[in-house]
């Protein structure tokens, strides 16, 4: 039958063509996943009440904490998809979808039957205005069902980047965001749902993905000759290694969304206005981080390739080409914010109080993307070669950091809190960088495994 020609595919020289074709559908695609949240916003924004912005955001950021605390499902099966890639094992690269999907139907419809625990929980830990909570409870009621094909989609989107096809991760997330940007004005603008329209284009719009998805992942499955069988799927080696990347990337990623629910929820103690603000400045670091992602994605496939084949040199090469476009990147996202940013919060809401409110803090969304783009570009260094632990031990430091810094800068306010998310972004690269050299060094040491639990 042959080796399939994916397989087969190892360049000896990594150029930066190689990285860009990698690298920018991924840009692409990802810079239309957060735009699905400014478009909510900018779609509540024409409402006059900003408590509208406020449920939104608070509505989303109670999904983004449960579902990105199953982001595993994207990150874990990049790594070991690239790793099984670079080793040739076409079975074990199929294998790995077929683990993360399962994971995924089984977590979301866990979460489905859990879903009034989860809103209590949730609620109790905001403390936003009754009215913001009424309106983010009935965002939850609705979104919650697409909890399974939203699980699914991380699932799929990390295999397609652990192949290096990127360009089909792109397809699938357009016909997500586009169909969920045009549901949501539809529902809200024509139909008159308010939040509720926001919360069912999402879940429609997250059904239609995945089931394109999977239809596209079997045909990819047959061309890549690779057999998963039950044998190979319950392998007790395998399966202790996915738990041990996907246990430690929970917990990394349940630490960093701790993060955003916490500045959401100390947002939210200084009135509606300011939580509405805040959201729309989000806003904007929500599109440079995705946009940044675009190199940390290329550098998790390319770094799982290497690690898989033992090639240090390519490793390094990785590294540095993508870095390099990603600064680059993060510079022209940093002046684009801080240029244009009074115009994008006229055009995100209506409200005169939360835009100069908004105006008063964006210098803080400025500097978000020069200094979150090393913390993004560790993170795909280190989800590419499956240290996992390490990551788990960087984030948990770095919490702890970000709650001494905001609770010593609490006397400013809102400043205060912007101040402490910087901080934050600093900690995640000093913790990272700390277990770095160790990455570089395993990289074709034989001795040395690719997961470690130190």
């Amino acid at each position: 039958m042959g080796t399939p020609k994916i397989l087969e595919t190892q360049p000896a020289s990594l150029s930066h063509r190689t990285v860009l074709a990698i690298a920018l559908p991924v840009v692409l695609s990802n810079v239309s996943t957060p735009l699905i949240g400014v478009v909510d916003t900018a779609v509540v924004g024409r409402l006059a009440d900003p408590a509208y912005i406020g449920a939104v955001a608070v509505g989303s950021l109670i999904f983004t904490f449960v579902f990105w605390a199953f982001g595993f499902l994207r990150m874990g099966t990049t790594g070991l998809t690239a790793q099984a890639l670079g080793a040739k094992d076409s079975n074990e690269v199929v294998s790995s979808l077929a683990r993360a999907l399962s994971i995924a139907l089984a977590v979301g419809l866990a979460l489905i039957l859990l879903q009034w625990p989860i809103r209590t929980l949730a609620f109790s830990l905001l403390d936003g205005t009754q009215r913001v909570e009424t309106l983010a409870q009935s965002y939850y009621d609705i979104r919650i069902w697409a909890a399974p094909f939203t699980l699914a989609n991380y699932a799929l989107l990390g295999w397609f980047i652990g192949l290096g096809r990127t360009d089909i991760g792109l397809v699938l997330q357009l016909i997500l965001n586009i169909t969920n940007m045009a549901l949501d004005a539809l529902f809200v603008l024509v139909f008159g749902w308010d939040v509720r329209g926001v919360a069912a284009g999402t879940v429609i719009a997250e059904i239609l993905a995945a089931s394109i998805g999977v239809i596209i992942a079997i045909r990819h499955a047959r061309m890549l000759h690779g057999r998963w069988h039950r044998s190979s799927l319950l392998s007790v080696e395998r399966l202790k290694r996915t738990v041990m990347v996907n246990r430690d990337i929970m917990i990394r990623s349940l630490a960093l969304i701790f993060v955003f629910v916490w500045f959401v929820a100390r947002g939210a103690a200084f009135g509606d206005v300011t939580l509405a603000a805040n959201a729309v400045l989000m806003q904007f670091i929500a599109v440079s981080a995705y946009f940044l992602d675009g190199l940390a994605f290329a550098a998790e496939s390319l770094v799982g390739r290497a690690v898989g084949a033992g090639q240090r040199a390519a490793l390094i090469a990785a590294m540095k080409i993508t870095t390099l476009w990603a600064v680059v990147l993060a510079v022209f996202a940093s002046a684009i914010i801080a240029i244009l940013g009074p115009t994008l919060i006229d055009l995100l809401t209506i409200d005169e109080q939360t835009r100069a409110v908004a105006r008063s803090y964006l210098p803080w969304a400025a500097l978000g993307p020069v200094l979150g783009v090393w913390a993004f570009q560790l993170d795909g260094f280190f989800i590419g070669a499956t240290r996992t632990a390490q990551m788990r031990h960087a984030m948990l430091f770095s919490l702890a950091i970000f709650l001494g810094a905001w609770w010593l800068l609490t006397p400013f306010n809102n400043h205060g809190l912007w101040a402490a998310l910087q901080v934050h972004y600093l900690a995640r690269i000093g913790t990272l960088y700390f277990f770095f050299p160790a990455l570089v060094r395993s990289v074709g040491d034989a001795a040395l495994p690719t997961h470690s639990s130190a």
